[in-house]
């Protein structure tokens, strides 16, 4: 339609819905919650163009009745996932977990502010608790709660890394001061660097209201600037002690980063990675084995160079480099855990047709060992059906296979060895067995995703 011909109201109102369609993408991605700035900045600028949309004269026509109907719609669902994103439930589990990880560089951060590197076993357990619950955290795809969870894991995982480096990375030096003049400067620095790590780990947790990014950037490059007019000229040691302690402050440089790279979709929205492409690479190929070895009726012959193959897709796995990434590492264990439980399923299934073959040398053995063997044939029949399965956890076909072993593990519970040290470990082995595909069986369904 020629714009120049439409109703000035009808040009008003596409005029509001292009800037609508401007907020429409940072909604999508917001990754905050209501509380935050950024929302309080989007729902004014939505709930302006609700009252600029109110205040269209329609003139009693339908047309324009019906466009600004629409207007007011489009940007009130806007408004509404604005809410949702900031309300779901896994962003309040996200920030809950944050605040605990807050909580804890309260209490055990202090050592730092002393330019010490007393950080105890308990605060290094509990952040890596933190990131494993983090890495844990179901997105189901959404954009905005993947990208909530990176940003966290980033700085949480940044934390972590400076506590590590600070506890296992000491410099091969401090020289005493005596050494040179220049030694008191920058041992003087260093006790500032390892002050700034403490100031860094509270603002990348967010509880500093005395520091910002851009002050402790500052404070690091005057670092660098007074170490860079130090005179260390023919003194190699010395050079090599002002080196170290210029790469220990590029370093902290680089987490003050962090916050812009979590906005970029790249980092968070893994589809695209590299590495999340070799692993569903991987995955792909075991599918495809999966498939051959259900599907064939006499998949025997098939057992040997289906193995060696899964063997092979383990070994390109553990080539995968996760970097710094806990869901691209999540991603990998999990991949490695499908193509380990289907090469136990081969391994169950050769031994089992192994025992037919010998009918006397299987009569001759103690009946507990005979129970453990009928529980590791009903175990091989179960995990076919669990390996096929592919409902969630409220499919009854789950619920009955949960059961299924459940009973499994009772009657292997029943089995008395009677002092047969054979049969015990056989029992053990079981036990393990059915433990193992019952938590393959929680794995699938547990609606985890990178």
């Amino acid at each position: 339609m020629d714009m120049g011909n439409q109703h000035p109201s009808i040009k008003r109102l596409h005029e509001i819905q292009k800037e609508v369609k401007e907020i429409e993408q940072q909604v999508a991605v917001f990754s905050g919650l209501s509380t935050d700035r950024d929302y309080k900045k989007l729902e004014r600028s939505l709930t302006k163009q609700l009252f600029e949309i109110d205040s269209v004269d329609t003139e009693g026509k339908g047309d324009i009745q019906q466009a600004r109907k629409r207007a007011a719609q489009e940007t009130e669902r806007l408004l509404k996932e604005l809410e949702q994103n900031a309300n779901h439930p896994r962003r309040l589990e996200i920030e809950a977990i944050f605040k605990e990880a807050q909580s804890l560089v309260e209490r055990e951060i202090t050592p730092f502010y002393k330019g010490g590197n007393c950080i105890s076993e308990a605060f290094e357990e509990g952040i890596q608790d933190i990131v494993l619950r983090l890495t844990q955290v179901k997105t189901g795809g959404k954009v905005s709660l993947r990208k909530a969870r990176y940003r966290t894991l980033t700085k949480v995982c940044a934390v972590q890394e400076i506590i590590e480096s600070c506890v296992k990375q000491q410099l091969s030096l401090p020289l005493s001061n005596d050494a040179h003049p220049s030694v008191s400067k920058i041992n003087s620095v260093m006790c500032d660097v390892n002050k700034a790590k403490g100031t860094l780990i509270t603002l990348l947790m967010g509880v500093s209201s005395n520091d910002t990014c851009r002050h402790l950037s500052c404070v690091l490059t005057g670092l660098i600037a007074d170490l860079d007019a130090l005179d260390v000229c023919g003194r190699t040691e010395i050079r090599n002690y002002r080196k170290e302690v210029v790469e220990e402050i590029n370093k902290l440089q680089k987490y003050l980063d962090l916050e812009e790279e979590a906005n970029s979709t790249h980092a968070y929205d893994l589809a695209q990675n590299q590495s999340i492409l070799k692993i569903e690479e991987i995955r792909k190929k075991m599918k495809e084995v999966n498939s051959l070895l259900l599907k064939t009726e006499n998949a025997s012959d098939l057992y040997l160079g289906s193995k060696a193959e899964l063997q092979g897709l383990i070994a390109h796995l553990d080539e995968v480099s996760p970097g710094k990434n806990p869901c691209i590492r999540e991603a990998r264990r999990r991949a490695v855990i499908e193509v380990q439980t289907l090469i136990t399923y081969i391994d169950l299934k050769e031994a089992l047709e192994k025992r037919q073959m010998y009918p006397e040398q299987t009569a001759a053995e103690h009946q507990s060992h005979k129970a453990v063997w009928t529980v590791l044939g009903n175990l091989s029949q179960i995990q076919q059906e669990v390996i096929s399965f592919d409902g969630n956890r409220t499919d009854k076909n789950y619920m009955r296979l949960e059961e299924l072993l459940t009973k499994q593990l009772l009657a292997l519970d029943a089995v008395d060895p009677q002092g047969d040290e054979r049969c015990k470990a056989a029992r053990k082995q079981a036990v393990k067995l059915a433990q193992n595909i019952l938590y393959y069986l929680d794995m699938k369904t547990d609606e985890w995703e990178y």
